[in-house]
């Protein structure tokens, strides 16, 4: 039944896009929305804000999630219905309005066979998530955090602020974090959730006692169970010790085309007794746009001290129309200076990147290359700025090792 509502749902909104263009547009009204998804197991609230432009495509949408604001694309309309691209991505916000309320889909236009996720939101600055009094218990602090699978356990960490019932906070992984989370606690749980133009998601929980909680990580595709442990402690393993490469290897070695046509190699003149980093990643991951915000204005202010970065981009096609316009959004918006290049397909970094034992774990994963062309570290994913004191620590360590790197003869 649900296959159907959605088939329905999109011709509707595909009809009403073609419909006689005298009829009157249907337009959003200023200030904040509360909309949810329709996920297997259980909605997932999101909150966006819209701003009148200049013009509609000059209009400004942006996702809420806690400290986070994240602005997109403009606004299309089409007689009733309304688009709302999301370039950072390769996704889009999609609907009918009728008065005060949007029901749509949120559609991945890189995925030919994407069903799309349904959505309804409601305008008014309505809270994210309905309470019911207060808890005694709080999530406020460091956790160990289990996520369980039929086949197997991860272990990740969680850091979260509480504050008169509102949650803040984030989950760190080995590949990198769940960005900004956002969220309430009450005497029935709590529940955190966060969209900002990928996967939204939705982890909620019961406390057994004060230092254990058992819940739920939700997302479109299903759930699974989580278990968390209080530890003030609480860390990941090394992010420096998971990528090695392999035996009798002690450098990578690079030659592909940059944006522009030209081919790039670490052995050109440019990078010659220079630090060069080495940035792993593809525009469709959410912790490589972090990193690419931090790089971009750290290569401006350090490249002249004899240090390079190099992106390297794989990607979920390799259509080359594809591939300059999902890059070249990501150099636009982070403003960066250094050579980002193609390496192929998802599939294709482990040709590309022979020299990795176990092939590549994790998007981002971050290379440092010594001035005589040796590989020194490897630092598997990338926690950010929702992270706080870890993102901190991150900086402290990078700046270190590169000032390290760049005091050796």
């Amino acid at each position: 039944m649900k296959k159907y509502l959605i088939l329905g749902l999109s011709a509707a909104i595909g009809l009403a896009s073609c419909k006689n263009d005298k009829q009157e547009t249907q337009k959003l009204k200023d200030g904040k929305w509360h909309a949810e998804f329709s996920a297997k197991d259980g909605n997932i609230p999101f909150s966006f804000e819209v701003e009148k432009g200049s013009s509609d495509s000059l209009a400004i949408v942006t996702l809420i999630n806690g400290a986070e604001r994240v602005p997109l694309d403009g606004i299309t309309y089409r007689g009733d219905s309304v688009f709302i691209p999301i370039k950072a991505y390769d996704t889009e916000l999609k609907g009918q309005i009728k008065g005060d309320t949007i029901t749509g889909l949120f559609s991945r236009l890189f995925s030919e066979n994407d069903k799309g996720i349904e959505f309804k939101a409601v305008y008014g600055d309505t809270p994210r998530f309905s309470t019911e009094g207060t808890s005694a218990d709080s999530l406020d602090g460091k956790w160990d955090i289990q996520f369980i699978t039929e086949t197997e356990t991860k272990n990740n960490v969680g850091i979260f602020s509480q504050k008169d019932g509102i949650l803040t906070g984030s989950i760190l992984t080995n590949s990198g974090d769940f960005r900004y989370l956002e969220g309430v606690s009450d005497k029935s749980g709590f529940r955190l959730s966060a969209f900002a133009g990928l996967s939204p998601y939705l982890i909620q929980g019961k406390f057994i006692d004060k230092n254990n909680f058992e819940g739920e990580f939700i997302t479109a595709r299903g759930s699974q169970k989580i278990k968390g442990i209080r530890n003030a402690n609480a860390r990941l393993a090394d992010p420096y010790g998971l990528t090695q490469l392999k035996k009798g290897y002690n450098s990578i070695d690079l030659k592909l085309k940059d944006l522009k046509g030209n081919e790039v190699s670490l052995s050109d003149p440019r990078f010659k007794d220079k630090v060069v980093i080495i940035s792993v990643l593809g525009s469709w991951c959410p912790n490589c746009l972090d990193e690419a915000e931090f790089l971009a204005p750290w290569y401006k202010e350090n490249k002249d001290r004899g240090v390079e970065i190099v992106g390297l981009a794989f990607e979920r096609k390799d259509d080359p129309e594809y591939v300059q316009k999902v890059l070249s959004n990501l150099v636009n918006k982070y403003g960066i200076t250094y050579d980002v290049l193609f390496g192929g397909k998802i599939a294709d970094s482990e040709k590309v990147l022979a020299a990795l034992d176990g092939g590549l774990k994790s998007y981002p994963t971050t290379i440092f290359i010594d001035k005589k062309g040796v590989v020194r570290k490897i630092h598997t994913g990338f926690n950010g700025p929702a992270t706080g004191l870890f993102y901190d620590e991150f900086k402290a360590d990078f700046n270190k090792l590169v000032d390290e790197l760049l005091a050796e003869k």
